[in-house]
């Protein structure tokens, strides 16, 4: 493998095989890196081959989807190992990748930092722009709400939508924080559907899709793409993303005990996520479970010591569908007005 990766000067090598046995078929695929020779991604599937063709479809789809996230990991790996002095543009947005998937403040500020060196040497860089815009949304939302973050997310925002026209995850971005903080939501879908065109295995499209149609009150599209990204990347860095859009769609359709399990998946996917503790809160709440409610909003202060319930909707935008019986929650769990 690592001659193949000289020979034909890649860094990756994916390699499979296909099986067959009456009606059905195995096929394996592994991904390798080719520097080194270790295995990133490995997995098999098996399949019955009654339409040939939309197995080649599903495959297709679910091997891409697979690799995405692996892939993306392992280059933050290696651009750990690189002398800081040797970075390009790209490296630092890979060094900036962790620190903004958590969502929240203390990260993003270091991930920042990163992505404005990334954008003083590539200054037109879409996916520079799309995590800077994000990051700036993290820190509007659970970091004060200044105007000067809301400015700086809509700025990159549309920054990574006018120059990401050809890449599916900086279009994401720019949509998500469109409809987040500009609350401008028909910007957002346009971005949204237009990933989709260039890239239907993109699993963050349906991760931030999922989150601004939850927040519209859209409770079935919600629940759609949060499971359809949950397909496509169960281990998603952010796969809180989608538990967080199922957990209010399966509020706002009043199914508490699958909006509870939903909240408390998102909690395991990011602990330190201070809106997993209000969404468990809320659903406790519902479910009459006023000590568990209460503990989750004492973490919510601890982890966001300024939250606030009119904040969160106000800089969520919270559909007043949705917006009056989660206030009505949090208020119940003792979280301030």
């Amino acid at each position: 493998m690592k001659q193949v990766g000289r020979e034909l000067g890649v860094r990756y090598v994916l390699e499979g095989s296909v099986r067959r046995a009456a009606n059905r078929v195995r096929v394996t695929g592994q991904l390798i890196d080719a520097e080194t020779g270790a295995h990133v991604w490995a997995e098999g599937y098996d399949r019955t081959l009654d339409d040939v063709f939309a197995l080649q479809d599903e495959l297709t789809m679910s091997v891409v989807a697979a690799i995405e996230p692996s892939l993306r990991q392992a280059e933050i790996e290696r651009v750990k190992r690189k002398r800081p002095e040797n970075l390009d543009a790209y490296d630092l947005v890979l060094r900036a990748i962790p620190h903004v998937h958590p969502a929240m403040p203390e990260g993003a500020v270091i991930g920042l930092k990163l992505l404005e060196g990334a954008l003083a040497k590539e200054p037109n860089y879409a996916l520079a722009h799309g995590f800077a815009g994000w990051c700036h949304e993290i820190l509007f939302a659970r970091g004060g709400h200044s105007d000067a973050n809301r400015e700086g997310a809509i700025r990159h925002a549309l920054a990574a939508l006018a120059h990401g026209r050809d890449h599916a995850t900086a279009l994401s971005l720019g949509a998500f924080v469109m409809g987040m903080v500009a609350h401008d939501r028909i910007a957002a879908e346009r971005g949204f559907e237009a990933a989709r065109v260039l890239s239907a295995s993109c699993a963050l499209t349906y991760i931030l899709g999922s989150v601004v149609m939850a927040l519209a009150g859209d409770a079935d599209r919600a629940i759609a793409w949060g499971e359809q990204a949950l397909c496509l990347s169960p281990l998603d860095p952010v796969s809180y993303g989608p538990w967080f859009s199922i957990t209010l769609g399966r509020f706002k359709r009043g199914e508490f005990e699958a909006a509870a399990d939903a909240a408390h998946k998102a909690f395991q996917a990011n602990p330190f996520w201070s809106t997993a503790h209000f969404l468990m809160a809320a659903t406790h709440v519902k479910l009459g479970r006023t000590d568990a409610a209460r503990a989750s909003a004492r973490r919510v202060l601890e982890l966001q010591p300024d939250f606030t319930i009119a904040g969160v909707v106000q800089s969520f935008d919270i559909h007043p569908s949705l917006a009056g019986p989660i206030a009505a929650a949090l208020r119940e769990a003792g979280l301030p007005e």
